[in-house]
C-alpha cells in the first residue's frame, strides 16, 4: 500500500521520500487528505524513437487535399 503524506511533510523530507520512491515504493503526496501526485522514478532503459516506424500502416486518400463545396463555404462564407 503506498505511503501518504501531506504537502508540508513532503517539503520537510523529500529527499527522504525521493529515496523510498527510487527503492519502489509507492509515495503519495496529499493535500488536506486528498491524493494529489504520486512519486515514481524516471525509467532509464527507455528505447529511442525510430523515424518510420508507421511506414505502410496509415492511408491518405489520392484526393484528401480537395474540398467539399459546401464546407468550402461554412468556412469562407457570409457570417
Amino acid at each position: 500500500m503506498a505511503e501518504i503524506v501531506n504537502m508540508h511533510q513532503a517539503k520537510s523530507s523529500l529527499s527522504r521520500l525521493v529515496e523510498r520512491a527510487l527503492a519502489g515504493e509507492e509515495v503519495v503526496i496529499a493535500r488536506n487528505g486528498l491524493p494529489l501526485v504520486q512519486l515514481v522514478p524516471i525509467q532509464k532503459n527507455r528505447k529511442p524513437r525510430v523515424p518510420g516506424r508507421g511506414k505502410d500502416q496509415i492511408w491518405i486518400s489520392p484526393d484528401f487535399e480537395f474540398t467539399d463545396e459546401e464546407i468550402t463555404e461554412l468556412f469562407e462564407g457570409p457570417l
